[in-house]
């Protein structure tokens, strides 16, 4: 790969975008209203990417977000995402993020206790707000505890959580620690 590069890919949800340098993927867009706001987004986060077709690794990154997007189970596991100028502290989150299982929820608690960071549950937060990489680190899948926002980073484009979530099976209620909880223990 030289330099880098964008295309739109059509998807059950609309048009949507990738973004890629040297290193991988650099970012996701969802769909917004209109195509063309969709490359506008593109462009203001990557205006030195040139639309071109994808190679190899972004075309299989491609298929497999199409896949889930139509609510299969598109293998992303292996795509390999540019972490150039992201916070190590949110580099941990993603990691941990893109190991939810498809169709569970966790909460941005849950997420926080995984990276042993209690206390850094708006930090959580914080870092899935700027998550470029959607669907590959599927943000829409941690939600508030106690509350179902429909609200999702500035890539998400007009598609909410909910939809999101709906498209992969999943309910708000199927949250799963990723840390073992501690159980009441029976009365004698």
């Amino acid at each position: 790969m030289a330099g880098r590069g964008y295309s739109i890919f059509d998807t059950a949800i609309g048009r949507c975008g990738i973004a890629w340098g040297e290193l991988g993927v650099v970012g996701v867009q969802l769909p917004e209203l209109r195509e063309i706001e969709t490359r506008k987004r593109l462009f203001q986060h990557y205006p030195d990417a040139r639309e071109m077709r994808p190679p190899e690794e972004i075309a299989v990154a491609i298929e497999g977000i199409a896949a889930t997007l139509r609510g299969g189970d598109g293998d992303l596991a292996g795509v390999t995402l540019d972490m150039a100028g992201i916070p190590a502290f949110n580099e941990r989150v993603y990691e941990t993020v893109r190991s939810i299982p498809r169709g569970e929820t966790r909460t941005y608690d849950e997420v926080a206790g995984g990276l042993r960071a209690s206390g850094a549950v708006y930090s959580v937060a914080q870092s899935l707000g700027r998550n470029p990489f959607m669907i590959i680190v599927p943000c829409h899948r941690v939600l508030e505890a106690g509350n179902y926002p429909d609200r999702i980073s500035p890539s998400g484009g007009s598609i909410s959580k909910r939809r999101l979530l709906s498209i992969e099976g999943a309910q708000p209620t199927t949250s799963k620690t990723l840390l073992p909880v501690a159980r009441p223990r029976p009365q004698a």
